[in-house]
């Protein structure tokens, strides 16, 4: 029934590869071509939805009708309150609370904020403390220099001037931007007034150098060198004076403790020329003011700072070792005692000398503020100045009267300098051995307004100055070879309106 057969096989014949031939198909595309759209628009028209709901006219009359006042309501309500609110009022006209108060509707900054501390690191490691400060014309440019004021000698041992640019980028506070090496130290320095690269220093030899901070390879130009008519004690201040004979020129003036004040002008051959000169000799000082542990006489007297009149360029302040300061006049023409040596006879310009300090003066500065007065018989300058010593006290004169016009007791510790702000005519600052202090006689007379430590170590201040370009600046040096430079808020540097007035109304009460 059953039995083993094999079936013979069946062909198939392919159709696939002639009927893609036919059709020229690519061998790696299976379907046809994709067609694409751009549909990131979903809609052909646009309209603004930030505003969700429009107000209707219905709702603004009903808001209206809901901030009506009722005006009967109120007035009954003054009406009941006006006994207790003018009993009130006539309480506070009559109280003392905020006499001599005056508001002031702008915004202040009560605060002193410190911008840069400076320093060379070599002169620190010499103990080489910073003895003068210098703002240049364009104040932008701080320079200071290094030397020594306690235990100065006549030692060879090397200084240092250097200057910052505060508005370079690549400040570097311990890398100045040029140090000039001086053989002697350096007691002062003072930029010309106009030409922002040339600056003056007086060392401790007696010397006078003019520098030009431009020239990096041998920045020396003017020296008075060593002959008969230079210094032969320390140079404690230099200032520039417009020549009136040469408007393209200046002179120098420069102050040492030999009791002369000197007089230079330039030499084509890089050579200071004395010009003409002064001394301040015991022989001039009244006796009621006589010098203790001096010889009257032919007894020189040191000169320490000088300070010009605003109103009378020909007159100034000196204040000498002895402690007082003396009224000057620069056409003086009584000679000085004679002198061996010099190339030029000096005159004796003191013509009133001042209440003493209890110690020596080391600072004075005229107001350049004050007015000079007109109905004063015979004409005198009416300047205020301010001084200070190492008895720690401020003195506030007037050149009128011998004496001040009111002392402050501002210091425990010696004050080495007392500058009067530029902007405003009754604020000051005080370099003392415990830091910078700042009065604003408008607020008290009594007592600093601000008190700024200059380190933590509370290393004496010797020297300030007041940046006259940039007003909120001013730059201090220290005994540990720093410069701090502080930004002094609004109300050090903007002036009130009656500023003037109470300041010559301060004057003239206290003088009656």
């Amino acid at each position: 029934m059953f039995a083993d057969r094999t079936a013979p096989g069946a062909d198939v014949q392919s159709l696939w590869r002639s009927a893609r031939s036919a059709r020229c198909e690519a061998k790696t595309c299976q379907t046809v071509k994709i067609s694409t759209a751009e549909a990131a628009a979903q809609s052909h028209a646009a309209r603004d939805a930030a505003v969700q709901t429009e107000q209707s006219k219905d709702a603004v009359q009903d808001f209206q009708q809901e901030v009506q006042v009722d005006y009967t309501g109120l007035l009954s309500f003054l009406q009941r309150v006006e006994g207790a609110v003018i009993k009130e009022l006539n309480k506070n006209w009559k109280s003392h609370a905020f006499d001599g108060f005056e508001v002031n509707w702008t915004d202040q900054d009560e605060t002193v904020l410190c911008l840069h501390t400076l320093s060379y690191p070599e002169a620190q490691d010499q103990n080489l403390q910073v003895t003068s400060v210098s703002w240049n014309a364009t104040g932008s440019v701080i320079a200071c220099s290094y030397g020594r004021l306690d235990d100065g000698d006549w030692s060879t041992e090397k200084s240092y001037v250097c200057t910052w640019n505060l508005d370079r980028r690549a400040l570097n506070p311990q890398h100045p931007d040029l140090v000039v090496d001086v053989p002697s130290s350096v007691m002062c320095l003072a930029f010309h007034p106009s030409q922002p690269s040339l600056i003056a220093g007086g060392l401790f030899s007696g010397e006078l150098v003019v520098w030009d901070t431009s020239r990096t390879e041998d920045p020396v130009i003017w020296r008075t060198g060593m002959t008969d008519d230079t210094h032969t004690d320390p140079v404690y201040q230099v200032n520039w004076l417009p020549d009136t004979k040469h408007r393209n020129h200046a002179r120098l003036l420069s102050v040492a403790t030999d009791g002369k004040i000197l007089v230079w002008r330039e030499e084509r051959d890089g050579r200071l020329a004395l010009a003409e000169g002064f001394a301040i000799v015991a022989q001039q000082i009244p006796r009621s003011t006589r010098l203790k542990k001096v010889t009257w006489g032919e007894a020189a007297v040191g000169v320490t700072s000088l300070s010009f009149s605003h109103s009378d360029p020909s007159v100034f302040v000196v204040g000498v070792e002895g402690g007082y300061s003396l009224r000057c006049s620069a056409l003086a023409q009584t000679p000085a005692l004679p002198r061996p040596g010099g190339s030029v006879p000096l005159r004796a310009p003191a013509e009133l000398a001042f209440s003493p300090h209890a110690g020596p003066v080391y600072s004075v500065s005229c107001s350049p503020f004050h007015r000079q007065s007109c109905f004063l018989l015979p004409p005198s300058p009416r300047n205020l100045f301010l001084s200070c010593g190492t008895d720690g006290q401020v003195h506030l004169h007037s050149m009128l009267q011998t004496q001040p016009l009111f002392a402050l007791q501002l210091s425990k510790k010696y004050l080495f300098c007392v500058c009067w702000s530029p902007v405003r005519p009754l604020v000051f600052a005080a370099a003392s051995g415990e830091g910078v202090h700042l009065f604003d006689l408008a607020r008290s007379m009594q007592k600093p307004t601000v008190s700024l430590k200059q380190s933590l170590s509370n290393c004496p201040v010797y020297c300030l100055e007041f940046n006259t370009k940039h007003t909120r600046l001013l730059a201090a040096g220290d005994a540990a070879g720093t410069v701090k430079v502080w930004q002094l808020s609004s109300n050090f540097t903007e002036q009130g309106p009656r500023e003037m007035s109470y300041l010559e109304q301060l004057a003239s009460e206290i003088m009656d």
